[in-house]
């Protein structure tokens, strides 16, 4: 579903790789390896199109790169992007709808990441880990094949990093792949791809 060949990235002047040549096939998850400033946010920014490589080719299976990127990708950064001063059922709402989510589709969300008791809450009310359960839900309201994920377990307990692993394997079940930069190992089998490098 991704294939890189000799990518190359830089931030400012700093060579964060160089022919860099990968692949993620349908039904697979890679977990990205390597120190701190190694280039793994990075790396899936510059997937995600936020960031412009200094060299090589991104391709999405026989999909237009932009299309790809708008229709068939999820991107959750290391930061949740949420705005704390919505209540969290509005800022689902909005978050969810705006990537075409149907009702059905948030209440499912919320019904499988538990939300209902923090949907009348403020976002910045919440804690950490439901922050993060709450910016995850918009994968779980839309389904898109492609998951890019920075540090998608860091701020969850036991219990969650389980029931996210769970979600993972029903999403790879269902044809679709991950690639997440990771410090601790993912709750399933993943292949590694070490970005190396050094902090």
């Amino acid at each position: 579903m991704i294939a890189v060949e000799g990518l190359g990235v830089s931030r400012g002047e700093r060579v964060l790789f160089r022919n860099l040549s990968f692949s993620v096939a349908s039904g697979e998850a890679v977990a990205l390896t390597g120190a701190n400033g190694a280039g793994k946010t990075s790396l899936l920014r510059t997937l995600a199109g936020f960031l412009r490589p200094d060299a090589g080719t991104i391709a999405f299976a026989d999909i237009e790169a932009e299309e790809a990127r708008a229709k068939h990708l999820h991107w959750l950064g290391h930061l949740d992007g949420l705005k704390g001063a919505r209540r969290a059922r509005d800022e689902l709402a909005f978050q969810a709808q705006w990537l075409g989510a149907t009702a059905d589709g948030i209440a499912a969300a919320v019904d499988v990441l538990a939300l209902e008791p923090l949907l009348d809450l403020e976002v910045r009310k919440l804690s950490a880990g439901q922050k993060r359960r709450l910016a995850f839900a918009r994968l779980i309201a839309v389904q898109r094949p492609i998951w890019l994920l920075d540090e998608p377990l860091s701020p969850l307990d036991a219990r969650w990093r389980a029931a996210m692993g769970v979600l993972m394997r029903a999403h790879l079940d269902r044809g679709g792949c991950i690639l997440a930069a990771v410090h601790d190992p993912l709750p399933i089998p993943a292949r590694t791809l070490d970005v190396g490098g050094a902090a």
